[in-house]
């Protein structure tokens, strides 16, 4: 990728709509990773296989994170923050397929995963202190705070873009001029770097997801049995 990373030229068009090709790699990588994990509960047993066993190995981790870093039962988080973390890890390591750029490395896309954290975050945050609790915590520890708190919240989502776009997309961008410059064998080893790299930035965009989670749940002291059964009946 030797060209601007903030152009993107339109594949085709969806009506008035320009489809860019992150927008289609996007789809494709959501369309796998569904048909992998409806594949994947229908063949579930109590006597798991490799990849079952796999699969659980990593739900494990994500809960195991989770509960590390929240302090709360990790069930009603798991599907944000698992979703997010495979989906950022699959984008990142798309760009080891031939002519496909990988979507984190477009801002349009970190931007959507970092508003998707911002909303999940007020989401988690009311249902669990309520509006009038959740919201008071903007005032904390005095009035004065609330624009500062307020500005908070946006800076963290910017934070969070401006992350993995730069380290994503500048992987991409060195690789590209690599290979385009030395030919195929050369660039080899920055591709595993590139690997490394994909991986601890989804792993850190998912731990940070927990953080702000965790800063807006923080206040509510049920224990994480009766968290998860209010989940549950309500």
């Amino acid at each position: 990728m030797t060209r601007s990373p903030l152009i993107l030229e339109p594949l085709f068009m969806i009506g008035p709509v320009p489809i860019t090709r992150p927008v289609v790699t996007t789809w494709a990588i959501m369309a796998v990773l569904t048909l992998f994990g409806l594949l994947l509960r229908a063949h579930l047993a109590n006597r798991p296989g490799k990849l079952q066993s796999a699969a659980e190995l990593v739900t494990e981790a994500i809960d195991h994170q989770i509960s590390e870093v929240l302090q709360r039962d990790p069930a009603p988080y798991r599907a944000l923050v698992g979703t997010v973390f495979l989906f950022i890890l699959v984008a990142n390591w798309s760009s080891l397929m031939p002519g496909t750029e990988p979507p984190t490395a477009t801002l349009e896309t970190d931007a959507a995963l970092a508003l998707i954290v911002l909303a999940s975050t007020i989401w988690f945050g009311i249902r669990v202190q309520g509006v009038a609790g959740y919201f008071a915590t903007f005032a904390q520890p005095s009035w004065a705070m609330i624009p500062l708190n307020l500005l908070e919240q946006i800076t963290r989502a910017f934070s969070m873009i401006v992350r993995l776009f730069g380290n994503i997309m500048s992987g991409v961008f060195v690789v590209g001029i690599v290979l385009s410059l030395a030919g195929l064998l050369v660039p080899i080893p920055l591709m595993a770097l590139d690997l490394l790299t994909g991986a601890v930035q989804a792993y850190i965009f998912a731990i940070l997801s927990c953080v702000f989670i965790g800063a807006a749940v923080n206040g509510e002291n049920d224990p994480p049995q009766d968290e998860h059964r209010k989940w549950d009946t309500t």
